[in-house]
């Protein structure tokens, strides 16, 4: 059965053609399946109507089904550090192997996550990839609850937690498709904020719900459990709520032609530099104050055990926000320029402050660190749009020509891409901290190397995006 909706403002329809412009009126026509054809959220009247209401509701679940897909991925982050406690048998490498493998696999899938959405459609894909994390979190809780388990089965099952990382990539994609160019920034920041606090509340929740009422012994199983019955509402919700645009389609011209774009890999790099060291650090963090300070690793509270770790993907995430409206006022290259300042100092900081074994200055330089790397990553994404359009300008093309067209295609597909590359720095932050304690036995010389990598990424932005360019039109981005 087929329905159509045509908004009140007009009483003809709209004419046939490709590309119809934002004025003509916008007949919705509903197919089985949660099919809509027509869409155009650039139309005033309709996206006031009808169509921002539309919108939200297709937000809404995605943001859920996201933040639940940020839980499964970051989940062996806060469940490595407690399973000494529950008579598993881990070196340190093999604890930090478990960490960065999901940061890896959920990196790489993030590429072909990209198109999902504009294959199979936003609803359907939601409904799969949702339904793909109770795989990880039913298999964790199974392997966890039997010390015995071989290292490999460990690594295996923490390698699929990496579906959820891909999540973000085919979330963001969707959500693009939803909203008017006016409001893609503000959409697409809640979408992604929404994801990255799931790694905080991971680090919150799980703590508590293994500790609660557990006696002498751990309920580690319900580190996977609890998160079963939020993945099944989410399942509903996007199957029940959401839908899918036979307007979104996959653009894999754009996507290879961005590859060939220098400054693409250059945002990569920063993006690495931001995102990775975020998630890198988010991931790493209960394991570091473990180390260092295993009488701070837990807090109880009653008959639960808190861990402070959440707060530094809690500051990170809040923080991303801010840093794409500082860009938005003084330019994303200049926040980026300040955010690795801040990092770096912060990283240097942390060296510094070791030798003390003081936990309140050890948090707060990671705090810190934290907050850097958010604004950083608000900061680098709001980049990306204006180089395209820096390019665009220096070569002349009139806003509305098909090679202006092109090039804010290039722009869209770029902002996939970076992402995920971006999202290598969280596999790669804990293997430099893994290697940096089997060659020295502790983490000062990956801090330094941290520090390193900062400040030759901030000179990077100085020079490619701060100073004037011909190939940018003279622009400060």
């Amino acid at each position: 059965m087929t329905t159509t909706d045509t908004p009140s403002m007009t009483d003809t329809a709209a004419p046939s053609r490709t590309i119809a412009p934002a004025d003509a009126p916008v007949t919705l026509t509903h197919r089985p399946g949660r099919w809509i054809d027509g869409w155009n959220a650039e139309n005033p009247a309709f996206w006031a109507e009808s169509g921002r209401a539309i919108a939200r509701r297709n937000l809404g679940w995605s943001i859920f089904a996201e933040f639940l897909g940020f839980i499964i991925w970051q989940l062996w982050s806060i469940v490595v550090v407690m399973l000494p406690a529950a008579g598993f048998q881990l070196t340190s490498s093999e604890s930090f192997w478990l960490i960065s493998l999901p940061s890896l696999v959920g990196a790489t899938l993030r590429f072909p996550y990209t198109f999902m959405v504009a294959i199979f459609g936003g609803r359907n894909w939601t409904i799969v990839s949702a339904a793909l994390l109770l795989i990880p979190a039913t298999l964790l809780g199974i392997v966890v609850s039997n010390p015995e388990t071989p290292f490999g089965v460990l690594l295996l099952v923490a390698a699929l937690g990496g579906v959820g990382g891909g999540n973000f990539a085919s979330s963001m994609a969707n959500i693009t498709y939803f909203f008017p160019q006016k409001e893609k920034g503000w959409a697409l920041g809640l979408n992604a904020a929404g994801g990255n606090l799931g790694t905080s509340v991971a680090q919150f929740a799980v703590p508590i719900a293994v500790t609660i009422g557990a006696g002498a012994t751990l309920n580690i199983s319900l580190a996977g459990w609890m998160w079963i019955p939020l993945i099944l509402l989410a399942i509903f919700g996007a199957w029940r709520y959401m839908d899918n645009l036979s307007s979104a389609k996959a653009d894999f011209g754009s996507s290879a032609a961005a590859l060939r774009e220098p400054h693409l890999w250059v945002m990569a790099l920063l993006y690495i530099g931001t995102f990775g060291s975020f998630i890198g650090f988010a991931s790493v963090f209960p394991k570091l104050i473990a180390d260092q300070f295993p009488e701070f690793s837990t807090l109880q509270v009653g008959q639960a055990a808190v861990s402070v770790a959440f707060l530094g993907a809690l500051v990170g995430s809040l923080a991303r926000p801010y840093g794409g409206r500082l860009a938005d006022r003084f330019g994303g290259a200049r926040v980026t320029v300040c955010a690795f300042s801040v990092m770096a100092l912060g990283a240097l900081a942390l060296v510094w402050t070791l030798p003390m074994h003081n936990f309140v200055v050890f948090l707060a330089c990671f705090l810190v660190l934290f907050a850097a790397t958010g604004m950083g990553n608000g900061s680098t994404y709001r980049m990306i749009p204006s180089i395209f359009a820096a390019r665009s300008q220096a070569r002349g093309y009139e806003p509305g020509t098909p090679e202006a067209t092109k090039m804010i295609r290039k722009a869209a597909a770029a902002l996939g891409l970076i992402s995920a590359i971006g999202a290598y720095g969280g596999f790669l932050v804990p293997q430099v901290l893994n290697a940096s304690q089997l060659a020295t036995g502790g983490y000062q010389a990956a801090f330094y190397g941290f520090v390193a990598a900062y400040v030759g990424l901030l000179l990077l932005t100085v020079f490619v995006y701060v100073i004037p360019r011909a190939s940018l039109a003279k622009q400060r981005i």
